[in-house]
């Protein structure tokens, strides 16, 4: 891959990376700053990216890796988990709507595994095949984690007052 080729690549796919990465991860400055570090790495390997034929998926699993990582990393260090709610960089930006905080706040309470597998799946729209290529993961534990994903995730979109007016 040429340098020109390159820069047309990250053009191409640094935006849906960084969006994949933050259903993932769950923070989107993290998921900007793997990804970006990510394609650091990968112009290094733009001849291995070239001959793979597959190289959103080499940025991608770099990423992730990058990801788990700095957790390992965070983990040996106390004050590396207090975070700061409200980060905001310039302008005006409007703000998430119900549904979307909603839809974040339950991700969050995926296992690591099952959140990303869930995200490769219905974000990346990528087949039980290709997931089991890209994490090393069997089809059949790939196929578990999105069962138990999708009901997790049914568990905690459940809507109280829905539930009320039905039982009532």
């Amino acid at each position: 891959m040429t340098g020109e080729e390159f820069e047309e690549f990250y053009a191409q796919a640094a935006s849906r990376l960084t969006g994949q990465m933050y259903v993932m991860l769950g923070d989107h400055h993290e998921a900007q700053d793997v990804v970006q570090e990510a394609f650091v790495k990968g112009w290094g390997q733009r001849h291995k990216l070239d001959r793979d034929g597959q190289p959103e998926a080499w940025i991608r699993t770099v990423a992730w890796r990058l990801a788990v990582s700095r957790w390992r990393v965070r983990r040996r260090t106390a004050d590396a988990w207090q975070r700061t709610a409200g980060n905001h960089i310039g302008g005006h930006v409007q703000g998430p709507g119900p549904e979307h905080v909603a839809l974040v706040d339950a991700l969050r309470h995926l296992p690591l595994k099952q959140r990303r597998i869930m995200t490769l799946h219905y974000v990346c729209d990528l087949t039980v095949e290709q997931i089991t290529g890209e994490t090393s993961l069997s089809a059949s534990t790939v196929k578990t984690h999105l069962s138990r994903g999708r009901t997790a995730l049914a568990r905690h979109l459940q809507d109280p007052s829905i539930e009320e007016a039905h039982g009532a």
